[in-house]
């Protein structure tokens, strides 16, 4: 038996005793050490899902974890017990259209850790024990499970930046300063942006995004004027935010034949068309991510990609609803840790 995290109800979490499934052919005991709490995990936690997705049943939290090989099944290969390893928490079909066309991201059959997508739902990693793929693990070896934790999260991110094409020379805009914004900053630096900027409506997580080494910061709601000054100047926009006046004030900054990639999911929104048209604008969506996993651990492990600010608070798992308040809290609050 192990312990997990588990959602019954919004604001209803309660850590449980859960079995943990025997070893099968390529499968692995991963004993988890850290996750991350995700927007996703607090729309469960406030609002029992979002969207049309809603829970019916019970459900373990959690997507963003890293820990060490515990156990393997005689099979696995380039894994050893006591391997710290990075858990990919999207397992693809591999045989669909999608998955055969290289599209893993949009398999048809996915199966995602802490999703209520599906009925029965796919329990999450929050976990002491989990039982995984061993296609799932990414091995590192210099960082710690905390920093690993984060591989996910920037792994989107690395995704987002992927379809905005090449940034060289570039002047990017990221809107929304949140977990995903910060890292999509710290992404498009990495790929040869010459400026990142990013706007947001609180100073708090505007500083943390500085020190992941974003060349400006802007607060919208303080510096509007900031702002307009950008105007006709801004090569690529990565939306993260969800929010349609962040996208349309974005969009007003673009500069001809600029491209905008979609990240953040929110509600309907109506755009300026003729902006669109006249501009000759791109724009593009980013839904998870594909090959960019493994790339956020190697940069991560490397210490090419330092996410250690990111981070602002840790705590113990049967703290977790203590956790999860606070993560809440875009004013205190970046990405929690849990710790296992």
């Amino acid at each position: 038996m192990t312990e997990a995290l588990v959602i019954h109800a919004p604001h209803e979490l309660q850590v449980e005793t859960r079995p943990v499934p025997s070893l099968t052919q390529g499968e692995v005991l991963v004993r988890v050490e850290a996750g991350g709490i995700c927007g996703s995990d607090l729309h469960y936690y406030h609002h029992g899902g979002f969207g049309a997705v809603r829970l019916k049943h019970p459900m373990i939290l959690g997507h963003e974890i890293a820990g060490r090989i515990a156990d393997k099944a005689p099979d696995v290969t380039g894994l050893e017990i006591g391997d710290l390893v990075a858990v990919n928490p999207g397992l693809p079909c591999q045989h669909c259209r999608q998955c055969l066309a290289g599209r893993s991201n949009h398999c048809t059959d996915m199966r995602f850790y802490g999703s209520a997508m599906r009925n029965p739902h796919i329990d999450g990693a929050f976990r002491r024990d989990l039982v995984c793929k061993a296609r799932q693990c990414v091995r590192a070896e210099h960082r710690t499970p905390a920093e690993l934790a984060l591989s996910e999260p920037f792994a989107v991110a690395l995704h987002a930046v992927s379809r905005a094409g090449a940034l060289m020379g570039k002047r990017v805009l990221v809107t929304g300063a949140g977990p995903i914004g910060a890292l999509v900053a710290l992404a498009a630096r990495l790929n040869g942006a010459c400026e990142v900027i990013v706007t947001d409506i609180l100073d708090e997580p505007l500083a943390v995004v500085r020190q992941l080494g974003a060349d400006r910061v802007i607060n919208g709601r303080v510096a509007p004027q900031a702002l307009t000054e950008l105007a006709g100047s801004i090569d690529v926009l990565i939306e993260c935010s969800g929010n349609e006046q962040a996208l349309r004030s974005g969009l007003a900054l673009m500069q001809p034949c600029g491209t905008i990639v979609q990240l953040g999911l929110g509600d309907d929104v109506t755009l300026p068309q003729s902006r669109i048209v006249t501009g000759e604008l791109t724009w593009t969506g980013s839904f998870r991510f594909k090959e960019e996993f493994a790339l956020a651990v190697t940069l991560i492990d490397s210490g090419k990609a330092d996410l250690s600010a990111l981070v602002t608070h840790r705590f113990a798992l049967d703290q977790a609803s203590a956790a999860f308040d606070l993560a809440s809290d875009r004013r205190q609050a970046m990405k929690i840790l849990l710790e296992f």
